[in-house]
């Protein structure tokens, strides 16, 4: 308690002035939402300002900090397929020496041997300095089956708008005159060698409300983009627009996919000419795969079919062929999961769909077969109670190549031939003494009596109540599944390693609005329901500590993104329960998040706060509102990028103003490059993950004794 009043001191001001100076009644911190505002970064200087100089100055900074580079640069990291190109294989690899990355390839022979020869294609912070560009690697979209022309992203300083610029590979250059689009939030595919999708920012009336591009047109290479054709119109309140193509054994089918809200979707095939005809998947199914002239669906919601009634979790198939010749396919099931599992990834490699299912959160990978006689399955010979993770599959052939691992087994990627055993690539090397911890899988009762299952891991000598972190998400369909210590929690870098390694419990908890469970997951936490992701949250915690594991006061919930929400919300709910908050980019103020950014894309999961009966419901538990000015609140961490463009600084900024003018204790860092993920390089994680620990320290970890 002494340490928290220090840091009370330290980082409390007068709030007077900033109210009476600007804003409104109702909120008058309103100005710390101007991004690049001069008065607001001032105001943001002062808080990093703050923080660092309490928690750079604990004993276990400098080690923290210098550990975890030593981690994040380790030269004996996975290099992992970006791409399987073909007979080449293409990798991002960061260090010390590249923090930014090499984009480079190698053939696949040699990759799969374990012993790549590569080829840089692309120095990207060499890029950056001899452009005076601050750039960040967004990805690249070679056209198959060559693969000798891209389309490659980056982003200046991390943010979600990029510019896309053409590259080839043979030359190991970018092509001159060739096809390039200028910084945007873009939706960019090859229809053809000489042809782009693209919809992208062309002034007033060419984006959604959401901020993504409303219009999908046809651009013929060596045209102005003024003379592209248009060839799918969205609507203003739509979420996005875009167009795709897929190349399945030779034929190529294209595709475009409005979205009218962020959990529906509408595709057409796009005919030769240009044309398109509507799929007959279902508005809120997912596309998966083209396989064997069939698209492949995931359902979210049940489906009568001439079989009869599918359930959501399923996997559809629908002919195209059917579709282009104007007829009405029946779908028919290629998996259906059980009660206990949920498909997580899909994957078409020549000949095969790859489909990796949770079963109570633990991995497997299973193959699929076309064949006369219906749809083949069959598991895979991989590590059990694992996390798989599908990185990529061959385009030639069917081998798909995965990651397993688990909290305490560093990751190991393997190449899972159709014919063939497993076989182990690579592996990264131990980070720590795995045998001094145990990590087990429990399941909480939430207050409507759903189980709700987590990871715990803690050391194995420890008895009685240890101070304990506990991270989720709790939405929009992502899976929370455990990864190596060396990367939990997320965007955390190394911290969960930290924690653990300092006689304290590390907790993954699995609660609804995740795809853990396949859609009822998900819909058990939409809208009017989002109290139940915050009761698991707490049922995980009070299990905890009924079970003598962990002590009211000396918990700390993690979460980033919607995870924002989440720890805003328990924290406001139970502050009897909770000591410290770990928020990153956060999302906070729920009444004006879908003015700010790309919020509006997210009323689907949420609500729409200017609809007074869905305000209603999201009135008692958005963070911002609910924050109280009394002495006793658990002392929050917000982390965050002023170059995130997806969702708002200024969440994070006006829960600080609160709690600066109330005098409570709380940590701020916002960092100038980064975006959404906050830190473009390494440098940025390490530091990061030390100033975490130390905060953890100070308010639930021995130095809070």
């Amino acid at each position: 308690m002494v340490a928290r009043l220090a840091l009370a001191a330290a980082l409390v001001f007068t709030a007077a002035p900033i109210a009476a100076q600007e804003g409104d009644a109702e909120d008058p911190y309103i100005w710390l939402e101007e991004i690049q505002g001069e008065r607001a970064l001032a105001k943001v200087d002062q808080w990093n300002a703050d923080t660092e100089a309490v928690l750079t100055a604990q004993a276990e900074y400098p080690l923290a900090k210098a550990w975890a580079r030593q981690i994040l640069d380790d030269t004996r990291q996975i290099a992992m397929p970006d791409a399987i190109m073909g007979d080449q294989v293409t990798n991002l690899w960061r260090d010390a020496d590249n923090p930014r990355g090499l984009w480079r390839t190698a053939t696949l022979d040699s990759y799969l041997a374990g012993s790549p020869e590569w080829r840089t294609l692309i120095d990207v912070d060499q890029l950056g300095e001899d452009e005076g560009q601050s750039w960040v690697w967004h990805g690249a979209n070679c056209l198959a089956p060559e693969y000798t022309r891209c389309l490659v992203s980056l982003s200046p300083g991390g943010t979600d708008a990029d510019v896309v610029r053409e590259f080839d590979i043979a030359t190991g250059a970018f092509v001159e005159g060739g096809f390039t689009l200028p910084e945007a939030k873009s939706n960019v595919a090859w229809y053809d060698e000489n042809t782009l999708f693209v919809g992208t920012d062309e002034g007033a009336g060419t984006l959604t409300d959401s901020g993504y591009p409303r219009l999908v047109k046809l651009w013929q290479r060596g045209t102005d983009f003024a003379q592209a054709r248009l060839i799918a119109e969205g609507e203003q309140s739509d979420i996005s627009m875009n167009g795709f193509s897929v190349l399945d054994g030779e034929t190529r089918y294209r595709f475009v996919r409005r979205g009218p809200s962020f959990w529906t979707s509408e595709y057409a095939l796009v005919t030769d000419g240009g044309d398109t005809v509507a799929l007959p998947l279902p508005e809120d199914a997912e596309f998966e795969a083209v396989l064997g002239g069939f698209v492949i669906g995931k359902l979210n919601s049940p489906m009568e079919t001439s079989a009869g009634t599918e359930q959501p979790g399923a996997l559809l198939a629908w002919s195209l062929d059917d579709v282009l010749d104007g007829g009405d396919p029946q779908p028919f099931a290629v998996f259906r999961p059980s009660e206990t599992q949920a498909v997580e990834q899909v994957a078409a490699s020549e000949n095969k769909l790859w489909v990796k299912v949770l079963d109570d959160v633990s991995g497997k990978l299973i193959e699929l077969t076309p064949g006369s006689d219906g749809w083949s399955a069959r598991a895979m010979d991989l590590p059990a109670n694992s996390t798989i993770q599908i990185a990529e599959t061959s385009g030639t052939g069917d081998t798909a190549f995965v990651t397993v691992e688990s909290m305490l087994t560093p990751p190991t990627l393997y190449a899972v031939p159709s014919d063939g055993p497993p076989v182990a690539i690579a592996s990264e090397p131990a980070q720590f003494d795995a045998s001094k911890f145990s990590v087990e899988q429990k399941f909480a009762i939430s207050k409507d009596g759903t189980k709700v299952p987590y990871y715990l891991v803690r050391p194995k000598d420890a008895e009685g109540p240890l101070p304990t972190l506990i991270h989720a998400y709790g939405g929009f369909r992502a899976a929370q599944t455990p990864k190596y210590l060396t990367a939990e929690p997320y965007r955390s870098g190394p911290l969960g390693l930290f924690w653990v390694e300092s006689g304290n419990a590390y907790v993954l908890a699995n609660i609804r609005g995740g795809g853990e469970y396949g859609p009822r997951w998900h819909e058990d936490a939409l809208r009017e329901k989002r109290q139940n992701s915050f009761d698991d949250f707490h049922a995980v915690a009070d299990d905890l500590v009924a079970n003598r594991l962990a002590a009211p006061g000396r918990i700390a919930a993690s979460g980033r993104s919607n995870g924002g929400v989440l720890v805003g919300a328990v924290a406001n709910q139970r502050p009897d329960l909770y000591g410290a908050i770990i928020s990153g980019s956060p999302l906070i103020d729920m009444k004006r998040y879908n003015k700010l950014l790309a919020g509006a894309s997210w009323m689907a999961e949420y609500g729409n706060p200017d609809v007074p009966s869905d305000w209603a419901f999201m009135r008692e538990w958005s963070p911002y509102q609910n924050m109280r000015d009394t002495p006793d609140v658990p002392a929050a961490f917000y982390y965050l990028s002023t170059l995130d463009d997806r969702v708002h600084p200024g969440h994070a900024r006006k829960a600080a103003a609160k709690h600066e003018a109330w005098g409570q204790t709380f940590y701020y860092h916002e960092y100038r490059e980064g975006g959404h993920s906050v830190g473009s390089d390494h440098e940025e994680d390490a530091k990061r993950a030390a100033l975490l620990l130390a905060y953890l320290n100070r308010e639930i970890g021995s130095g809070a004794d």
